[in-house]
């Protein structure tokens, strides 16, 4: 199940980020989550399953057609399962109207998971 972030969650949230490559410095982690917590484009959301919460994903509302996948991690312990791929698919159901595009560090994760977006060139437009 997905869910947003709350504050309680903080510590559990940091621990799945710093699963991202990106994200392994503390002062940076505390930083990525002081900016889901503050700015209004950005949001993060938690997996849940029996075990707990097991994944994330973050994004920014680029535009209200847009959408870019900032961050996304699964536990080690239950990756290969399609937990990433749920979230994924979780997260278009919430938000059906903006077209979702990955930025360079979940990229990879599109690609493994066949997760194609026409918007791209635009993102690049956008961000250029």
């Amino acid at each position: 199940m997905l869910t947003r972030y709350k504050k309680m969650f903080n510590k559990i949230a940091m621990g799945l980020l710093s699963f991202m490559p990106n994200e392994k410095d503390l002062q940076k982690l505390q930083m990525t989550i002081t900016q889901y917590e503050t700015e209004q484009d950005r949001q993060l959301f938690l997996w849940k399953e029996e075990d707990g919460i097991i994944g994330l994903v973050g994004v920014l509302f680029v535009e209200k057609d847009l959408m870019q996948i900032l961050h996304i991690s699964v536990n080690p312990s239950h990756r290969g399962k399609g937990i990433g791929k749920k979230m994924i698919k979780t997260l278009k159901e919430l938000y059906p109207d903006p077209h979702f595009v990955p930025d360079e560090h979940t990229k990879a994760f599109f690609v493994k998971c066949d997760i194609h977006d026409s918007f791209q060139s635009r993102l690049s437009e956008i961000l250029a």
